[in-house]
């Protein structure tokens, strides 16, 4: 088996992410064959090398991966520090320790993925594989077609063009509902997008995650995915 860097390996098994992985071994507590290790470079052997966090053995975790149905009043984190709802919260015990792919802002729903496998989790969320996540978005007023094509044709934000799919699902006096499909994660940003056309965003409900749909999933329900859906999000292009 191919070398693998050790805060990659410690995301892989589920214990913390590769930030928190990091954190570990620059404060001392990951050791390797009995011997601690301190810098970020070191690589090991994951069949052959013995890794403990604090005292205890770590091994690769079965993967997992579960679709939620995140409801609004959870935040997309496995701790708060204002004692929020957290959305792991929603996924049975007996998975272990799982962490969010991506966010959903604390007062949107929809399709939201928990994992233990790191890897896959960083694949999905890095901006080179452009992975697309569409929205259905309820906003306050009625949106003239001028702003339904700006969208289309691209908003800058922060100085960089978001192109968007859009469609609109109901026209009314006081609401529009639209299908918005965008290729990258930026915080907010459905919602800046939307102010950019003067439209407050009064519901937003994520639909589908790169080959994923939410479908009937209740809200605040999980599920594991299918084989076929795990065997899509494996193999998003890796020539992207």
């Amino acid at each position: 088996m191919p070398l693998e860097r050790l805060q990659k390996f410690l995301s892989r098994c589920g214990v913390a992410s590769r930030r928190q992985a990091e954190l570990w071994i620059q404060e001392g507590k990951v050791r390797v064959n009995g011997q601690v290790v301190t810098e970020l470079g070191v690589k090991i052997d994951p069949e052959r090398d013995r890794v403990q966090v604090a005292g205890r053995r770590v091994r690769p975790a079965a993967p997992v991966v579960l679709m939620v149905h995140k409801p609004s009043g959870y935040v997309s984190t496995t701790k708060d520090p204002q004692g929020r709802r957290v959305v792991t919260d929603l996924a049975p015990k007996h998975y272990g320790r799982l962490y969010p792919v991506g966010r959903l802002d604390y007062d949107a729903t929809g399709l939201m993925l928990l994992t233990n496998d790191g890897a896959l989790a960083q694949r999905l969320m890095h901006p080179r594989y452009q992975v697309p996540r569409t929205y259905r978005v309820t906003v306050a007023g009625q949106m003239a077609d001028g702003a339904l094509r700006r969208l289309a044709e691209g908003i800058k934000i922060n100085g960089r063009e978001v192109p968007a799919a859009v469609t609109l699902i109901k026209s009314q006096a006081d609401k529009t509902v639209l299908e918005l499909t965008v290729w990258e994660g930026r915080y907010h940003l459905v919602k800046r997008l939307m102010d950019k056309t003067g439209h407050q965003v009064l519901k937003l409900k994520r639909i589908a995650f790169g080959p994923l749909k939410l479908g009937g999933l209740p809200r605040g329900a999980c599920r594991p995915l299918s084989k076929q859906e795990l065997s899509a999000l494996r193999n998003i292009d890796d020539s992207i």
